[in-house]
């Protein structure tokens, strides 16, 4: 392949020449590659190199470009002149909505002329807006892997099956309803991916695919599958999991190389004992068992709707006029009535961590749950669905109230929640009815009373504390009003405590708003209970203030002397205008404002303690947590057998929603390329009722041959939160205030590492790997090595959920007896190598080590493909594109 690493001269707009024009930093050719799809322009900067440079574009074999680019169709009557191009790529979701998906591309169709591109091998046509398949398809003689998903397919053409050659084909996430019989004729085809679509049979020609090794029809509408499936004796894995099924054929359990057959979330009332003693074989979520009712209990059972059981590895869900109920792995629950949705609707589900940036919790909020969101947003439904959201029950709920609240792509509301408990497992969920889907979350919030304020008038009182009222006189507004009422109650030995003054006392905080921006027509009368121990006999006026605090409890002003105050034995009674906080206090102090400011700051805070933990087995393996103070006691109870460290560090204080970092120091480090990692420290975000918890390997520059290494872990103070009172931002500046606390950590004595030593392992070796792509990021052989670390006696588990047969399995076992090193390694590699050209690998060792319970080991995994994705991206932004490997094979397993 000619090499073309010059930058191109180009102009900085579209319709400028090449000649003369200013070098355009990015636009390169490298290895006959061009990739463009990152950049927003990247039609119009392929219109430019054609018009400048059209003997070398002609030379492109690999080009990429995004088909949400206003210019795709202009670029498109280019194609056919690149006689040499092996790969094209023209995907769309490089745009997002206003709620974040990603936005399909423009592309409906291809020039007729592009099906002289007798070199193409690879075609990438994803996230577009396709209704058929271009025609020129099929007329690609060497096309050998096609990817069409997520468009609006409803049939592929007769002439399908002409695609001899083709070994790799997606459509999911389309809406096929049916295949063409000449789907048959794809005899190299080795792998089928038909999700996610609308398929209601299948032609038995499906059957002669004699070089398929997986096939994937989960979520569509199949009630049965044709006993022709059997002739698929290279098959490996068939997923047939979330369809309609009523009945499987028992030839399949003849099939000599199927080791999964996934049925999950079905119809199936009976299946075949062949079937049903297979090992991989799984069956959870279908009436397994259950007799067919009769058409008169049919109609008194009207209510009893399908279940669907959602294993781990799961994203999504079809739901149908019928109804149904489904659950999670993660526990959450959903109902949808019959009705709901009149048409087949596929859910697509996923939990996120919750982002600051975003995620805005309003004083004294409290996150109790991971942000759940659920697509397609906005689509509306036509009755409403029911949703059960586990959350980590707070200490106490009686000052409180839990409720889940909604993102609508601008703002957060909160929705009518009823609080329940599982009586099982006696874990609390919130439930919630919804008309749409979007981002969901559960909060605890101070008790919210609020009422509609009519022209006529009327009384609000508070449930915390029902001495708080306030009267709304008649003539208090024109139009109704919402109003809401917050309290929060606050103790005497809390506010001796912080104020370090015994004889000092507040009332409870009352904190009032409304949906009007207009003040009241007529003074709104408000009663507070006076400070605990003042009564109307022994007050002292002179002592007793009326505090009014701004929305965000930055300032307080003391407005005694502006109202009317009444007194009562036991209340306090003023009138106002307009809503803001309120708060009585009784001190002989002075500037009760300031005092005020830093005790409602206080009050807001956590005292917390850091824990570093190392595990006993694998000391490189070390544990961060920052808890609550009083959580500290038990946590470390219960990781004493698994784990070793120093004791807690001292007791420091941090708002809810505050970020923080970690700092490993003194001879320790950690791979400064994690996507948590900034400047080389790992970044935490504190809430109080979550796992603020990570678990990483560290490894020592020094030599550690000869003796151990004494280092520490530092935790430092981030960014500071918009929300905290003006003092504690400015007592955090500086990098002595950063700093909150330093624990030790030691690494023991080197032990010879897998591949560093080849003796223990008798010549064991290990062959080159780069598994994934270049989009993506490789697994690498020193990847895998790592992984197989932390594997131990999960081993054969993850072996099967990869694919590996049970005679592989056994064979492995056999050969490397009383090793287990050496079975890990050797289940490992051979899967890798079994697995080199296919373009998703990656993905099913994440979802194989989360079906086989390691989520740990998942989450490394995807650690490093994220890194990966963001060097790729950057290396792209910088010179272009990468040089790679430029051999076919290699490049259609990259693209």
């Amino acid at each position: 392949t000619q090499k073309m690493a010059e930058l191109l001269g180009l102009g900085d707009k579209c319709g400028e020449g090449a000649s003369g024009a200013p070098a355009l930093a990015g636009s390169c050719l490298a290895d006959n590659r061009l990739s463009l799809d990152v950049y927003p322009d990247g039609c119009c900067r392929f219109l430019q190199l054609f018009e400048g440079r059209r003997g070398e574009v002609a030379q492109v074999e690999f080009l990429r470009l995004s088909s949400n680019d206003h210019l795709l169709g202009t670029a498109l009557g280019i194609l056919p002149h690149l006689k040499r191009l092996k790969s094209l790529v023209l995907k769309g979701g490089h745009a997002r909505d206003e709620f974040g998906s990603c936005q399909h591309g423009s592309l409906t169709s291809l020039p007729p002329d592009v099906g002289t591109l007798r070199c193409l091998t690879h075609l990438d046509l994803s996230f577009n807006s396709l209704s058929t398949l271009p025609s020129c398809i099929p007329r690609l003689p060497s096309l050998r892997v096609l990817l069409v998903s997520h468009n609006s397919l409803v049939a592929l053409p007769e002439d399908f099956g002409s695609l001899s050659k083709l070994t790799f084909f997606s459509a999911m996430k389309n809406q096929l309803k049916d295949l063409p019989q000449s789907i048959g004729e794809l005899t190299a085809l080795e792998d089928l991916d038909l999700s996610e679509n609308a398929l209601e049979f299948l032609p038995e020609e499906v059957g002669n695919l004699h070089s398929c090794t997986e096939l994937d029809l989960s979520g569509n509408r199949l009630s049965s599958i044709p006993d022709s499936l059997a002739n698929l004796k290279s098959l490996r894995r068939l997923h047939l999991h979330s369809n309609l099924l009523v009945t499987v054929p028992a030839s399949l359990a003849s099939l000599p190389n199927l080791s999964r057959l996934d049925l999950q979330n079905n119809c199936l009332r009976a299946v075949p004992p062949e079937i049903q003693t297979l090992p991989f074989v799984h069956l959870r979520g279908n009436p397994l068992g259950e007799t067919e009712p009769s058409p008169q209990a049919e109609e008194s059972s009207a209510t009893e709707l399908r279940r669907l059981f959602l294993a781990s590895g799961e994203d999504s869900f079809t739901v149908t006029s019928e109804g149904c109920k489904v659950v999670l792995a993660c526990g959450i629950r959903f109902c949808f009535p019959p009705g709901a949705a009149s048409d087949p609707l596929r859910i697509y589900f996923r939990t996120l961590a919750p982002d600051p940036q975003w995620v805005k919790l309003r004083h004294h909020d409290v996150l109790l749950s991971r942000v759940l969101e659920l697509q397609p947003h906005g689509v509306q439904f036509q009755q409403e669905v029911q949703i059960w959201i586990p959350y980590a029950s707070p200490q106490t709920l009686h000052q409180r109230e839990v409720v889940v609240r909604t993102f609508s792509g601008q703002s957060w509301s909160d929705l009518r929640t009823q609080v329940e408990q599982k009586r099982k497992s006696k874990k609390h969920v919130a439930h919630c009815s919804v008309l749409h889907f979007s981002w969901f979350l559960v909060v605890s919030r101070l008790v919210q009373n609020e009422c509609k304020v009519p022209t006529e008038g009327t009384l609000l009182f508070s449930s915390v504390d029902p001495n708080i009222k306030v009267t709304f006189p008649p003539g208090v507004t024109e139009e109704t009003r919402n109003v809401k009422l917050q309290v929060l109650p606050v103790s005497a030995e809390e506010i001796a405590e912080l104020t370090a003054d015994a004889g000092c006392r507040a009332s409870p905080l009352l904190c009032l708003s409304q949906d009007s921006l207009v003040d009241f027509l007529r003074p709104v009368r408000i009663q507070l209970p006076l400070p605990l121990g003042v009564t109307g006999l022994n007050l002292d006026r002179s002592r007793l203030h009326l505090l009014r605090g701004d929305l965000q409890g930055q300032t307080w002003d003391d407005i005694t002397s502006q109202v009317v105050l009444e007194f009562t034995h036991l209340y306090a009674v003023f009138e106002v205008t307009h809503f803001s906080w309120y708060w009585l206090w009784y001190t002989t102090k002075t500037y009760i404002g300031g005092i005020a400011k830093k005790v409602y700051e206080r009050l807001r805070m956590y005292q917390v303690n850091f824990i570093a933990l190392q595990r006993k087995k694998d000391p490189e393996q070390v544990l961060l947590q920052c808890l609550p103070k009083h959580k500290v006691d038990p946590v470390l109870k219960k990781l004493q057998d698994r784990y070793r460290g120093p004791e807690p560090s001292d007791m420091v204080e941090m708002f809810e929603g505050e970020q923080f970092f970690a700092a490993f120091e003194r001879g320790i480090s950690i791979d400064m390329d994690r996507p948590d990692c900034v400047d080389g420290r790992l970044s935490f975000i504190f809430y109080s009722h979550l796992k603020n918890m990570k678990e990483i390997y560290v490894t020592s520059p020094v030599d550690r041959k000869g003796q151990a290494v004494k280092g520490q872990v530092s935790f430092y103070r981030g960014a500071v939160p918009e929300s905290i009172p003006e003092d504690a931002s400015r007592r955090r500046k500086g990098p002595d205030s950063l700093w909150l606390a330093t624990l030790p950590i030691k690494l023991p004595r080197l032990k010879p590492r897998w591949g560093e030593n080849p003796s223990p392992l008798n010549g064991f070796s290990f062959s080159p790997l780069n598994l994934g792509n270049a989009e993506t990021g490789y697994l690498t052989q020193a990847n895998l090595l790592s992984i197989a670390r932390r594997v131990g006696a999960d081993w054969q588990t993850i072996g099967l959920n990869l694919g590996l047969t049970y005679q592989q399995i056994e064979r492995i076992g056999y050969n490397n007896r009383e090793d287990l090193d050496k079975q890990i390694l050797d289940m490992l590699f051979s899967w890798a190598q079994q697995n080199l050209e296919d373009p998703d690998c990656v993905n099913k060792l994440i979802t194989a080590m989360k079906e086989s319970g390691r989520q740990d080991i998942a989450d490394e995994v995807e650690s490093i493909i994220e890194l990966g994705r963001q060097k790729y991206r950057e290396s792209i932004r910088r010179v272009g594109l990468e040089q790679e490997s430029s051999t076919e094979d290699s490049a259609i397993a990259m693209m």
